[in-house]
């Protein structure tokens, strides 16, 4: 087994240019490691929330994603990965988010269906209130980005302190499809992760038209 550092100062809100490149060659990782499997990853940010990803620069394929925690609150059980194989073309990109004002919080989350898997976003989600998240890179509801298919799984993660009250899937006349309760993470009281606030697995939710995934969170 070996281990390599990759580091970046990353831009808030985006994807773009937020590459990471190891410590001593400063080189991106399929560059680096052509060939190497990984089997686990510990990212840090220093505030807020953020997201990574391994991507094929050229295909834009995603092989693998997950989340970063704060620093000095990495777990190396919260950090394994499925096995996966480093292509040449691959890079390490990260999605990360700011602390929010006060009485509003931040959140990531990701979403996996029949369709494939998206980061949702929420910007400044005012405490206590139904808000509603958008994909990352086209601010798409779920049911514009994943109508017709069916929903798998939901990972979020909130910003440092919040707590993730519920999420909400809702039809297109304002019905709760489904909700489920989140908790807290990382150093927290009743905290349960590092790395999310509520972790969904095993879901089979057919998606309509029109339909919204709503957080309502409490900021720290």
């Amino acid at each position: 087994m070996m281990s390599k550092i990759f580091t970046d100062s990353s831009t808030d809100d985006v994807w773009s240019g937020n590459v990471l490149t190891d410590t001593i060659a400063q080189q991106s990782i399929g560059i680096l490691i052509p060939g190497a499997t990984l089997t686990f990853a510990q990212a840090e940010y220093e505030s807020g929330c953020m997201a990574w990803r391994l991507q094929n620069a050229q295909t834009l394929r995603v092989s693998s994603r997950g989340w970063g925690v704060l620093t000095g609150q990495n777990c190396m059980s919260e950090s394994k990965l499925q096995p996966v194989q480093v292509s040449p073309n691959d890079i390490l990109t990260t999605y990360p988010l700011p602390q929010a004002g006060a009485g509003t919080s931040n959140a990531l989350a990701w979403v996996s269906t029949t369709k494939g898997t998206e980061l949702f976003k929420v910007i400044a989600a005012p405490d206590g209130a139904p808000t509603g998240m958008k994909t990352a890179v086209n601010n798409q509801s779920l049911g514009d980005a994943f109508f017709n298919s069916n929903l798998r799984t939901i990972s979020v993660q909130c910003e440092d302190g919040c707590t993730l009250d519920s999420i909400q899937i809702v039809d297109e006349m304002g019905g709760v499809v489904f909700t489920a309760q989140g908790n807290v993470r990382g150093a927290g009281a009743g905290s349960r992760s590092n790395t999310y606030n509520l972790d969904l697995r095993s879901l089979n939710i057919p998606i309509g038209k029109g339909w919204a995934f709503n957080v309502i969170a409490t900021s720290a």
